[in-house]
């Protein structure tokens, strides 16, 4: 099966809100038992079974063996690119009014979409580097410029190696919590990782969460004139 959903079968997986809480509980790209996301998504573990079925069935989940038990997660990190544009899209509930808000809202602030930064932070810092002129959107994808290239090369990003990577270089991926775009691909991915080694972010308790270090948030003001 392609790796993007076609329009018809994202409709199909996201029109259960029970599949898109799975999904959403995925999207760090962490494996999960069905317990683990029936829990989650308030239903049944036989429930939660059937749309997991369903799931792995249509080429968006994986299941991995251990010993026992079987956990699942998202095939890949374009598949969850491409259903968190259509869940931001298909959202009919804003975060002021969910009733798990204050879950929420930490994830709203910061969190990992997959393996790159997304929530508000993710956001702010494609806007910075937009008005920076070291990226610009063309489409569907963010593209760096020579300016871009220097100031995070300094940072210590290698752009060889992305540049053999089989995934999109830089996907705009819409946040579904902020309902603008935060970069995705093997460029998102690199930048998260790196600002991980620089210990200027640190995943939370929970795991999708991600909090910004005392040094973090000194050096994202400086370089990125980021303010949260």
């Amino acid at each position: 099966m392609d790796e993007v959903l076609k329009l018809s079968q994202v409709a199909q997986m996201i029109s259960s809100p029970a599949r898109a809480a799975m999904l959403l509980a995925l999207a760090d790209g962490r494996a999960l038992p069905a317990s683990e996301l029936a829990c989650r998504a308030g239903i049944s573990n036989q429930t939660a079974s059937e749309h997991l079925t369903l799931m792995k069935k249509m080429g968006v989940l994986c299941v991995e063996q251990c010993g026992r038990h079987r956990y699942y997660r998202v095939i890949n990190a374009r598949m969850m690119e491409a259903l968190e544009d259509y869940l931001a899209a298909s959202s009919e509930i804003r975060v002021g009014e969910r009733s798990d808000i204050s879950r929420i809202l930490p994830l709203r602030q910061a969190r990992m979409c997959y393996d790159h930064l997304a929530g508000r932070l993710g956001v702010v810092l494609a806007e910075k580097m937009q008005e920076k002129k070291w990226v610009f959107l063309e489409e569907r994808d963010f593209q760096i410029t020579d300016s871009g290239r220097y100031h995070l090369e300094v940072l210590g990003i290698e752009w060889t190696a992305l540049g053999h990577s089989r995934r999109l270089f830089a996907r705009r991926c819409i946040d579904w919590s902020e309902r603008k775009p935060h970069i995705g691909g093997a460029f998102g991915a690199a930048m998260a990782n790196r600002f991980m080694e620089l210990n200027w972010i640190r995943r939370g308790q929970e795991i999708r969460a991600v909090y910004l270090t005392n040094d973090g948030r000194r050096n994202l003001t400086e370089i990125f004139e980021v303010n949260l």
